[in-house]
């Protein structure tokens, strides 16, 4: 029989590992004392992001952390539920058959007047969301130094190596910053979030799927995406304890571990 205060606590050793943030805080103190800069060249946003991240690098844009904005996603394996999301929160924004980076300019447009991002709607990947924004940037003659990224926490960390796979000679430095850091715990007999304020976020079934997927991907194995594996993205060190919270849950949430969509391939 499951306890669910052992699967909630494994759960969060998971989230954790998975929602990297380089830096505590997104702010120009943060930035400064990390990298001696007071703010990127581009902060990306990547579709994948719940509406919480949406609103995190608005915050970003509108304190003036970023010279240029990027949204980039085309539709993928996520976006069915972003549409849902999207309809029932916020009605005003057309969301359904809309790409990602479409629907969140439209709302970055309506609830903060930020206006003129650069788009790049065609990609539905992880792999082809980095590509293909970075395509978006030369074509618009724009070679950061430094960029943020900020994806959908649970993928965070995946899109991080996939930069690293593309610039092995670190000549972009990349911030990571996972725009939340989501809390599990028992609720008598279910799985509740700690924190109810996370706009958009996923039901718990939707997010264990997304968490229990992750981790067979960032492994670097023949069935991984790693150098071994796929070669989509660089080697990521995986530290015990998350591989033991991962093996752990597989007991009670096997099913849930997400085989990649052949129309996305990711």
């Amino acid at each position: 029989m499951e306890n669910l205060n052992v699967s909630a606590k494994n759960i969060n050793i998971i989230s954790d590992f998975l929602s990297r943030r380089d830096v505590p805080a997104l702010t120009r103190e943060a930035l400064k004392n990390k990298y001696g800069i007071e703010k990127a060249d581009v902060l990306i946003l990547f579709g994948g992001s719940i509406i919480y991240g949406w609103d995190i690098a608005a915050k970003a844009v509108t304190d003036n952390l970023a010279d240029r904005l990027l949204i980039s996603g085309g539709i993928g394996h996520t976006t069915s539920e972003l549409w849902k999301i999207v309809s029932e929160n916020f009605p005003a924004i057309k969301a359904e058959n809309h790409s990602e980076a479409d629907i969140i300019a439209d709302y970055l447009m309506q609830k903060y007047n930020i206006n003129n991002p650069l788009i790049e709607n065609q990609s539905t990947n992880c792999g082809n969301n980095v590509t293909f924004a970075l395509n978006t940037l030369k074509e618009n003659f724009i070679s950061p130094k430094n960029i943020i990224i900020i994806q959908d926490s649970t993928m965070q960390q995946r899109m991080d190596a996939t930069f690293k796979l593309l610039f092995k000679d670190n000549s972009i430095n990349v911030i990571n910053f996972a725009p939340y850091i989501a809390k599990v715990k028992a609720g008598g007999d279910r799985l509740v979030f700690e924190d109810s304020d996370i706009t958009g976020m996923w039901d718990m079934e939707k997010y264990i799927n997304l968490l229990m997927g992750e981790i067979p991907r960032l492994c670097d194995n023949e069935d991984g995406y790693g150098p071994k594996g796929k070669n989509f993205i660089a080697s990521v060190n995986i530290p015990n304890e998350v591989l033991e919270a991962f093996d752990y849950l597989k007991k009670y949430y096997g099913s849930y571990v997400r085989v990649a969509d052949e129309r996305f391939k990711s």
